[in-house]
C-alpha cells in the first residue's frame, strides 16, 4: 500500500503551508497520507520528535517521508535507528546548519541538540537510498551551502528553488509533487 508520512518543521502543524495540499494531491494519487502533529512545536526535543515517529509510522515496502525544516532532522535521526526501509525521503529545507545569528537566546538554546547530536548517515542509507531534498536561494533560515551536504552525506538529488524563502509561506509545491510522481 503507498503510505506518506508527513513531518513539520518547527512551530509548524499538520495544517500549515503547503501540507493541507500535498496530502490532497497524494491521496489523489492513492496514497494513504498521514501528517503527523509534532509534540510541543514551540520547543522541539529530538527524544520526543522521534518518538513520535516511532510510534505512528508504519512503515511498508511504498512508505515515503516528507519534512519540512527541523521536521527533516527528526526523519533523519528516525531512520538511523529504524530496522525497515522507506522507499523515498523528501526533504524541504532541511539543514545541518542554521543561520541562526538574528535569534533570541532561546532559540539558539532549543536548536543546540540538534545542531550538536551527531547523525549517522550509514545507518540512514541502509533504510533509504532516494533522498530528495529542496532548497531555496533565499532562505532565512538554511544556509544554501547545507545543500552540498546532504549530496555529499545521503548521495541526495538537490533541487534549489528561486525564491522560495523557508518554503513556509506557500500553500501549494508542485515541485515535491512532481519528484514524488516519478517514483
Amino acid at each position: 500500500m503507498k503510505q506518506a508520512y508527513l513531518v513539520h518543521g518547527w512551530d509548524g502543524s499538520p495544517t500549515n503551508c503547503w501540507f493541507p495540499w500535498i496530502k490532497k494531491e497524494l491521496e489523489n494519487l492513492g496514497y494513504k497520507v498521514k501528517a503527523l502533529k509534532m509534540p510541543h512545536p514551540e520547543t522541539p526535543i529530538i527524544k520526543d520528535w522521534v518518538s513520535t515517529l516511532e510510534k505512528e509510522i508504519k512503515i511498508g515496502e511504498e512508505t515515503i517521508l516528507i519534512g519540512h525544516s527541523i521536521g527533516c532532522q527528526t526523519i533523519m535521526r528516525y531512520l538511523e535507528k529504524s530496522n525497515r526501509k522507506v522507499k523515498a525521503v523528501f526533504f524541504a529545507a532541511p539543514w545541518f546548519h542554521l543561520n541562526n545569528e538574528e535569534d533570541s537566546d532561546e532559540a539558539k538554546e532549543i536548536a543546540k541538540p540538534w545542531l550538536n547530536t551527531k547523525i549517522n548517515f550509514i545507518a540512514i542509507k541502509k533504510n533509504c537510498n532516494k533522498f530528495t531534498a529542496f532548497f531555496s536561494t533565499d532562505d532565512p533560515v538554511v544556509p544554501l551551502s547545507d545543500a552540498k551536504l546532504f549530496q555529499k552525506e545521503l548521495n541526495a538529488r538537490i533541487i534549489i528553488l528561486k525564491d522560495r524563502s523557508h518554503f513556509e509561506i506557500q500553500t501549494e509545491f508542485q515541485e515535491l509533487l512532481n519528484e514524488i510522481r516519478k517514483l
